[in-house]
């Protein structure tokens, strides 16, 4: 009886001892994940943010030598709701994903739009806006007809590594083309007689067209839809920012925050489909 009797407390011993370690991993576990959770968020109290600083009105540099523009405010208004300190980096386009991944700043917030080619080096938030592209051309030349048929042997420019000098070399190889720095370079060369059109985002282009240089010309043709719409541009590795930023997104959508920004640059909704 007594053996019997000590085997059985030796069993509800072990179990006793087991519910004992477990109780203490799920602590340890949870300690960790708090303990991790506090890290991440820590770890973005403070965000870098690389943007280019000639795309107006998305993003410029004003006569102060400040950042401005949409893109800007945009950035500003995801801090907020992040409560996280942000400061601003200047980088030429082609350089802003290789700066990016090398660490120079945390983000890309500069009109980038989501295509598949750069997927394969950073990662994308959900969309913060989405337009169409157009061609500009110069008024005298009349031109309606887009098509790369009808632009076989013209020249055409388009600012270099963006997803509209793509379009141009998938579909325009009959065509002359030409890829500037920046888009005011592009948009020089058409008001020189250099180009016989440009293309890019039609927002971009219609500020352009309000200014005296752009006298010149006019959009041709109808609206280009291509491209995943414009999403801020994140380290792979940055999952956890990512989805910070994507929670912030839809919340400047939904409380009206989005649309006080868009309508200080725009009599339209941007946002896209």
């Amino acid at each position: 009886m007594i053996g019997a009797l000590g085997a059985d407390y030796d069993k509800h011993g072990e179990d006793t001892m087991s519910a004992l370690k477990a109780i203490v991993v799920a602590a340890l576990a949870i300690a960790f994940s708090v303990g991790g959770a506090a890290a991440q968020s820590e770890k973005w109290k403070k965000i870098r943010i690389g943007t280019e600083g000639e795309y107006p009105p998305f993003n410029f540099i004003d006569s102060n030598k400040q950042i401005q523009g949409f893109d800007i405010d945009i950035a500003k208004a995801l801090c907020e709701k992040l409560k996280a300190e942000c400061t601003f980096v200047a980088q030429d386009w082609d350089g802003i994903i290789p700066a990016l991944v090398a660490g120079k700043y945390d983000a890309i917030v500069a009109s980038m739009s989501i295509t598949e080619e750069r997927k394969k080096r950073i990662d994308f938030t959900d969309k913060y806006y989405h337009t169409p592209a157009v061609f500009v051309a110069p008024t005298k030349a009349g031109l309606k007809d887009v098509s790369p048929a009808a632009l076989k042997g013209k020249t055409l420019g388009a600012q270099s590594s963006t997803i509209h000098s793509g379009y141009l070399e998938d579909n325009y190889k009959g065509s002359t083309l030409k890829f500037y720095k920046s888009q005011d370079e592009a948009n020089a060369d058409l008001a020189a007689g250099r180009l016989d059109a440009v293309l890019a985002d039609k927002v971009a282009l219609n500020d352009w067209l309000k200014k005296p240089d752009a006298k010149c010309c006019a959009i041709a043709g109808p609206d280009l839809t291509y491209g995943g719409g414009v999403g801020i541009g994140l380290r792979k590795e940055d999952q956890d920012l990512k989805s910070q930023f994507n929670k912030a997104i839809k919340e400047i959508l939904a409380d009206g925050t989005y649309k006080k920004i868009n309508d200080k640059y725009f009599t339209f909704s941007i946002y896209g489909p």
